[in-house]
């Protein structure tokens, strides 16, 4: 037994002496090893830092000046069953448009701040900086778009018409030189007059879509302007006007007993988030339409809130 463990350590000593003559290898080995490991562990750390600054470099400024200030401010509708609507008991904010608000302000990490915002005040609100961007039922235009980006539309809508019952009207011909309500600042008015002319019911001489004003047209049909919905729909109850028009959706609200809508409804409305003209916030939140559009997301929540 002694001889084998004798034989074996001169084995090792002979082996270690022949290293030694070839260069010292066994020597070197070690530190060698040691730097390829220190290496390794020091290119993760490496990457991993030039990972970060990367993406903090992808976020444009006015998106990371939301993420520093840690709260997304958002126009949104809050009279619009389906899309944005305000519980008055608790104040709690609901809806389609809410919902994508939510997720937006989730995807960047932050809080989400809504403000209530009409056809009038919408813009305002926007290019002030008193809000970053609206979700409340914004119809893209190429006329809008000169002033402020739109996203991708997440949902397309048609305007209509509601009236009371005792009035009689069921279709476009019976708005002929009637008063028609219509929201400040939106395109209903102008989608009317249009949808009038192509059905023959009026000539729509002097009428030039540029310059188109419901508060002056008088030729075959007439407009009062409210500020908000509920303003309209009393004055339909009133008898102030004959006939309430806006996008559809917004109309289901007001469609109670004694009233109905008209047999046609007419001009396609694509709704988009509307931000700032060149942001490169607008940049980021057409990420995420696209995104929510291509994945299912928004489908699924048009079938959430009943606007299928």
């Amino acid at each position: 037994m002694k001889k084998k463990i004798v034989s074996a350590t001169l084995a090792v000593v002979m082996s270690m002496a022949l290293l030694m003559g070839c260069g010292g290898k066994a020597e070197t080995a070690a530190p060698a090893e040691e730097a390829a490991t220190e290496e390794t562990a020091e290119a993760p750390a490496e990457e991993t830092a030039e990972a970060e600054t990367e993406a903090a470099e992808e976020l444009a400024a006015d998106v990371q000046a939301i993420v520093d200030r840690g709260v997304l401010r958002v126009g949104v509708k809050n009279a619009v069953v389906g899309f944005g609507f305000e519980d008055p008991a608790t104040g709690e904010y609901s809806g389609m448009e809410i919902d994508l608000a939510n997720k937006i302000a989730e995807s960047l990490g932050v809080d989400v701040e809504f403000t209530a915002v009409t056809a009038a005040t919408r813009t305002e609100l926007l290019d002030s900086g008193d809000i970053d961007c609206v979700l409340a039922t914004f119809t893209i235009t190429e006329e809008r778009k000169k002033s402020w980006d739109f996203s991708t539309p997440y949902f397309t809508d048609h305007v209509g018409v509601l009236v009371e019952d005792a009035s009689g009207i069921t279709d476009l011909s019976g708005l002929v030189d009637k008063s028609v309500g219509v929201s400040s600042g939106s395109t209903s008015a102008k989608s009317l007059v249009e949808a009038m002319i192509a059905a023959g019911l009026i000539t729509g001489e002097g009428y030039d879509a540029e310059t188109f004003d419901p508060a002056t047209w008088t030729e075959g049909v007439s407009f009062k302007q409210y500020e908000d919905y509920p303003s309209i729909s009393t004055a339909l109850s009133a008898g102030e006007v004959d006939a309430f028009c806006v996008d559809k959706s917004i109309l289901a609200i007001y469609h109670t007993d004694g009233r109905s809508y008209i047999s046609d409804e007419f001009a396609p409305q694509d709704y988009g988030v509307a931000t700032t003209k060149g942001s490169g916030f607008s940049t980021y939140v057409e990420g995420l339409i696209t995104g929510w559009l291509e994945d299912g997301t928004i489908d699924g929540l048009i079938g959430t809130y009943g606007l299928n």
